[in-house]
């Protein structure tokens, strides 16, 4: 058994992300949100495009007060015009004068500085000041945010709600993002009926419930799920399906065959089909026979090897999830482009509300809800971990993660937490 990093390590040096050249589409910035960017985008302008206010208030020249002992006594002249946002400035401020201006409104030339109106006083015509102002105080300045010719959003970057508002700002329609994956799903077993079939269960049979777990897994990472339907243990159909796959897809994921019973021989097919198996199991629990095969698919045209994964993932439907989360969300995410950040699960520390147990042998990860109290991190474990009861996972949001040699954690002590 491999230890899960090394599993992690030797599954991400296998995946070759796609190339912005050969893998990737023009869209719409509407339609490209949790899509990856796949090529960098640069700012054309100065963002703030000018000098502007970041209050309500007055601009003044602050060279008017800088000087002044007595600047409580200064009444500045406001001048007989408004700036709201919006409005082109081509206004000089005149010594000794200030403006009325709103959030957002262009500085007029000569002037420096803010004033929120909640420290102003107005008297008439006349401006008195409560504090003094600190020079440059509520200015936003041309090119504070980003200055023209640097990197508005890096290649790599999974766009969302920020991203795609600040490309709308920099007047961005269309992005160049990669193509999504196809993932191919492959569910093995005579006892599988798939849910249409649902009606006809006979004593001993089970619904396919892994087909919409990862299909879900999946287009939640960013990819498109291919379903494949059921496929009974006969090894001649499988390797048929097998190749069906390889044919539209960019990656194989089948679920059950895999561990060391009479109808798991997803291993043998594979290597029948020239198949590099690099991971068959990992000291993990639960999700243990996992297999990891690359296939090679044709040479391409730049006369290198055109390489698929296959991940052969337990039947027992936590188990099948459990592989999805530790290591092939990761591998998926290396394929469409993201960056490195999006590669590896995000762990952070939480108080454990029960005792946790594993017996210490491999890796153990027990899945429960991830809660704040008081704005600290609480595990609330579920109390079945059998990887065969798929509702014992509803509401999952994060597993507690108990270390090789680690058999016990009691209530009210920190835990590692996988975020999921």
């Amino acid at each position: 058994m491999l230890p899960v990093s090394e599993a992690e390590k030797i599954i991400l040096n296998l995946v070759k992300p796609f190339t912005s050249e050969e893998d990737s589409e023009i869209l719409p910035l509407l339609a490209a949100n949790n899509r990856i960017l796949a090529e960098a985008l640069i700012s054309k302008w100065d963002f703030p495009y000018w000098d502007n206010s970041a209050m309500d208030g007055y601009a003044l020249r602050y060279a008017d007060i800088a000087d002044l002992s007595d600047w409580q006594n200064v009444q500045l002249v406001i001048a007989p015009y408004k700036i709201p946002a919006g409005m082109a400035v081509n206004k000089c401020l005149q010594q000794g004068e200030c403006v009325r201006i709103f959030t957002g409104g262009m500085l007029p030339h000569g002037a420096d500085t803010v004033i929120m109106q909640e420290d102003t006083e107005r008297l008439d015509n006349f401006l008195q000041l409560k504090v003094k102002p600190t020079q440059g105080e509520y200015v936003r300045h041309r090119g504070e945010f980003i200055k023209a010719g640097t990197t508005l959003v890096s290649a790599g970057t999974k766009l969302g709600a920020t991203e795609i508002g600040a490309l709308a700002s920099a007047r961005c329609q269309q992005v160049r993002v990669y193509r999504q994956p196809k993932i191919a799903i492959i569910s093995t077993g005579n006892e599988l009926v798939s849910l249409e079939r649902s009606q006809y269960l006979q004593s001993g049979q089970i619904i396919d419930s892994n087909l919409y777990a990862l299909s879900t897994l999946i287009t939640q990472s960013g990819a498109i799920a291919i379903p494949f339907g059921i496929v009974s243990d006969d090894q001649a159909e499988m390797d048929l399906v097998i190749r069906k796959a390889i044919a539209s897809a960019d990656m194989i994921i089948s679920s059950g065959g895999v561990s060391v019973g009479d109808y798991d021989y997803i291993g043998e097919i594979l290597e029948k089909m020239g198949a590099n198996i690099h991971v068959c199991s990992v000291a993990i629990k639960p999700g243990k026979p996992l297999t990891v095969a690359s296939l090679n698919r044709s040479i391409n045209v730049n006369e290198s090897e055109d390489i698929m994964l296959y991940f052969g993932v337990p039947g027992n439907p936590v188990s099948a999830m459990m592989s999805f989360w530790r290591f092939i969300r990761g591998a998926i995410m290396k394929l469409s482009g993201a960056n490195s950040n999006y590669w590896y699960p995000q762990f952070i520390k939480a108080v454990t509300s029960k005792d946790l147990h594993a017996q210490g042998r491999r890796e153990t990860y027990l899945w429960g809800q991830l809660t704040y109290y008081n704005g600290n991190p609480i595990f609330q474990p579920i109390n079945n971990y059998s990887s065969g009861n798929l509702m014992s996972a509803i509401g999952t949001n994060a597993l507690a993660v108990m270390r090789v040699n680690q058999t016990y954690v009691p209530s009210g002590d920190e835990v590692m937490i996988m975020i999921v």
